[in-house]
């Protein structure tokens, strides 16, 4: 991957996430969790913890950086991530759905 597009991508998704972040409402039970695997390039929005005897794990929104893409692996969300992110600069084919299924992925209007 270019290192230059690299970069911009990894802050993109974590400027990204921090901004939903600020918004979340728990109790004071259950923890947000910002999740930054540089190394790897996975990066999570979680919560964890208890509501009552509940337990709550929840990868709220999940991305990967690979191939050269944006990888949106999960949304729990009424926001949409994906043009968020485009609106921050990232290509749309440098977007993929990799929640939806591959058969679904051409028709998803981002990359594959």
């Amino acid at each position: 991957m270019d290192k230059d597009k690299l970069i911009k991508y990894r802050q993109a998704v974590q400027n990204l996430l921090s901004r939903y972040v600020a918004e979340d409402v728990t109790s004071e039970d259950v923890e947000v969790q910002l999740i930054f695997d540089v190394e790897r390039d996975h990066y999570q929005w979680m919560n964890v913890g208890w509501e009552g005897l509940k337990r709550v794990y929840r990868s709220i929104v999940h991305f990967d950086v690979r191939d050269n893409k944006i990888w949106l692996q999960q949304n729990l969300t009424e926001l949409n991530p994906a043009e968020d992110l485009i609106s921050m600069g990232v290509r749309r084919e440098d977007i993929v759905l990799g929640l939806q299924p591959p058969y679904k992925r051409p028709y998803t209007n981002y990359g594959t």
